[in-house]
């Protein structure tokens, strides 16, 4: 029989954030696939796990992938571990997973730590919906598309950052969403975690006199639906009625139909359009 992949969180920072079930699996799998070797050995060592090791990480992801799969067909007991958090959130054991399933392989997650949802919730922004972005693209051109999306998004927005390009990032998100609040947390579970609700022109102030050190979480709150709703409104008022019309008509919209939905952009009666395009 084929083998089983365990994707195992580990901890983001302190070590007793860590389950019985994941030291287990640790244990007793026959082959630990780790995205760094290195550092995982540390964790490995001080809970006293001689399980074998091999690199799985963003350079060989998917090579590495394929042969991970033949030694599960094989009947071995695989455990996937990213540097820190649960594997396939922002980081390439999504490719992994979704190669087993392709293969027939079984896969099953060992829930534990994970970045993103510890900031949430600890954030003090709105929790019931969210979006995850991770870190943004490095690609200029797919940076800008995000950032785009991200505009009108009216979900708590997570991101990840590191230090060194923290600055970077908060000014480009400053232009594109405007001045934000946010909550930014940083070194998660360690001795000296931080957590600050503040916006992101008070951010870059702070650190104006400040080095960022650490890795970074943003909390950002989402833009609130009654301020995209009067944007809408202010474009459409740029627009004479006659212009806005023939918006609607000339996507084969009826002549009625189209003032009804005039009327609605406008936040008026249909009554007021009719007159207006009578006189």
């Amino acid at each position: 029989m084929a083998g089983t992949l365990y994707l195992c969180a580990t901890p983001i920072g302190n070590l007793e954030d860590i389950t019985y079930r994941v030291l287990r699996t640790l244990k007793e799998v026959d082959l630990i696939a780790a995205e760094d070797t290195r550092n995982s050995i540390k964790l490995l060592n001080h809970f006293e796990i001689q399980t074998p090791m091999t690199s799985y990480h963003e350079f060989n992801k998917i090579e590495k992938a394929y042969q991970l799969v033949e030694k599960l067909k094989e009947g071995k007991n695989i455990a996937l571990i990213t540097d820190a958090g649960t594997p396939g959130i922002s980081d390439p054991g999504e490719d992994i997973v979704r190669i087993c399933y392709e293969e027939g392989i079984e896969v099953t997650s060992l829930p534990g730590a994970a970045a993103c949802i510890t900031a949430l919730t600890m954030s003090g922004r709105p929790t019931r919906r969210f979006a995850f972005e991770a870190f943004l693209p490095k690609d200029k051109k797919e940076r800008a598309a995000v950032l785009e999306e991200l505009k009108n998004e009216t979900r708590t927005i997570i991101l990840y950052e590191a230090p060194h390009h923290l600055l970077k990032t908060v000014k480009e998100l400053l232009e594109a969403l405007g001045d934000r609040e946010l909550t930014v947390c940083r070194e998660l579970t360690k001795k000296h975690e931080e957590k600050i609700q503040t916006t992101f022109s008070a951010l870059l102030s702070y650190y104006e006199e400040k080095e960022p050190r650490g890795e970074y979480v943003l909390v950002i709150c989402g833009k609130s639906r009654e301020e995209i709703v009067k944007e809408q409104q202010a474009s459409w008022e740029e627009m004479s009625i006659e212009e806005h019309m023939a918006h609607y008509e000339a996507q084969g919209i009826d002549h009625k139909e189209a003032m009804k939905l005039v009327a609605k952009d406008r936040g008026v009666s249909k009554r007021d359009i009719y007159q207006y395009l009578v006189k």
